[in-house]
């Protein structure tokens, strides 16, 4: 047995760096391979021709990339989170709970996917552990592997990279700061680390706990990759269904996994754990705190098109680039239709009701200035304050205002929080604002 167990780890880490390191000859086959899981999914939705999404590189192209302002908003009308599909309106808590579950089914729908009642369960292992420094920082690090069961389709294997690393005193049970991981996890017994980066020497220092997990184990990030991973794994290395979730969804459904393992162990507090990413990965932070109501709080850092930012925005990246061969993984492959023949309107929810769906936690949202219009700032910015009437009628502080703010003067004060930094394509300068913004909860 454990010969095997190694034997499964050696295959899904050899597996995960051929994946972030592949050959040009594996990029063509892999760019191959989802143009035609793509098409065949454009076949079930009877589809035969996609708009393109917007050209970032050419800006005399005639899909060229619109910063425009003046023509960003052609559908200025958003969808009502506080009315029901009936047109009844939303005047209770209670009642939003209902409105909730409407929500949560169109996203599911339409967006971003379903996951199916037939998941495996996950057994987490410690692979290796060793004190180490962070910073100048005493620290105890452990490389932990997620197995999922795969008895039910031996032919593939999913194991969840994770490495946490703790402050040496830990007594009581310590936060947990979560962060959808870019960098290379390597093989199952390294436990080498990069430079820590400055958020994370904070969090020892603030007797916190944080973890790196990485999104790949959980599911591939192309198209090629929707018959490997857990989404392959469940559906026995079979091509989706049109509602059948997307890598997104698969992302959160690891950070889930990895909760349920912290709430299992007495040095950690299931109850004061964050999740965050970034650009997709932020994407990926917003749905995990959207659908999984046991996280506290949420760093949703440049996440744009498919995350923060509203559909209906003609700005940066749009619908269309999600929906082409790409990025479609990512979502649902009913999100397909709004790429044609459907539109954005006919999108029966935006990004202001994924934002509404974490209410009343908190949640921060921002992005960066120059060099991050991709994402949209505006867009953005749209989408938080169109969360604030959920906020409110849950008794909580929404940004009290609908007009954007200056770079670096962010709006910090209520329980849902923005704030765009000076700086470019980077999740770094609004990390210490997210750290404060956590313990203001957590350390109550």
């Amino acid at each position: 047995m454990q010969r095997l167990f190694l034997l499964t780890l050696f295959i899904s880490s050899y597996t995960l760096v051929r994946a972030q390191f592949p050959s040009q000859r594996e990029r063509d086959s892999l760019h191959a391979l989802s143009q035609m899981d793509h098409r065949e999914m454009m076949a079930q939705l009877g589809i035969t021709e996609l708009r393109p999404g917007a050209n970032g590189n050419d800006m005399n192209a005639p899909n060229a990339v619109n910063y425009d302002e003046s023509k960003a908003n052609p559908y200025p009308d958003l969808p009502d989170p506080l009315t029901f599909r009936n047109g009844t309106p939303v005047q209770t808590a209670a009642e939003w709970k209902n409105r909730r579950d409407e929500i949560l089914d169109d996203f599911e729908r339409e967006v971003y996917g379903r996951i199916p009642p037939n998941v495996p369960p996950v057994t987490w292992t410690i692979l290796r552990e060793r004190d180490t420094l962070i910073g100048n920082l005493p620290a105890h690090l452990q490389k932990l592997a997620g197995i999922v069961d795969n008895a039910g389709h031996p032919e593939l294997s999913v194991t969840i990279d994770l490495t946490l690393i703790l402050p040496v005193q830990r007594n009581p049970a310590v936060p947990v700061v979560i962060e959808f991981y870019w960098g290379l996890f390597r093989r199952p017994r390294d436990t080498s680390l990069p430079k820590p980066l400055e958020w994370q020497v904070n969090c020892l220092e603030r007797g916190w706990a944080y973890a790196l997990l990485g999104p790949t184990s959980i599911q591939p990030d192309h198209g090629a990759g929707l018959t490997q991973g857990i989404i392959g794994l469940v559906n026995k290395g079979q091509r989706r269904k049109p509602d059948d979730w997307g890598a997104l969804r698969a992302w959160a459904w690891g950070a889930s996994r990895a909760l349920d393992y912290f709430g299992d162990r007495d040095d950690l507090d299931e109850h004061r754990v964050s999740i965050g990413g970034h650009s997709r990965y932020g994407k990926a932070a917003l749905v995990t705190m959207a659908f999984d109501e046991r996280f506290s709080v949420a760093y949703v850092s440049s996440s744009g098109e498919g995350g923060a930012k509203l559909n209906r925005r003609n700005y940066g990246e749009i619908v269309e680039n999600l929906t082409g061969s790409g990025e479609y993984h990512w979502m649902a492959g009913n999100f397909i239709k709004y790429g044609g023949p459907l539109h954005w309107d006919d999108l029966p929810v935006d990004a202001h009701e994924l934002i509404a769906l974490c209410a009343p936690r908190p949640v921060f949202v921002g992005c960066g200035s120059e060099g991050d219009q991709w994402t949209d700032q505006l867009g953005m910015f749209m989408a938080t304050a169109a969360a604030g009437p959920v906020y409110r009628l849950l008794g909580k502080r929404d940004l009290g205002t609908k007009d954007m703010p200056d770079v670096n003067q962010g709006l910090l004060d209520g329980d849902l929080v923005w704030r765009q930094h000076d700086q470019g394509h980077t999740p770094a300068p609004n990390y210490p604002f997210f750290l404060d913004f956590c313990a203001r909860y957590w350390n109550q």
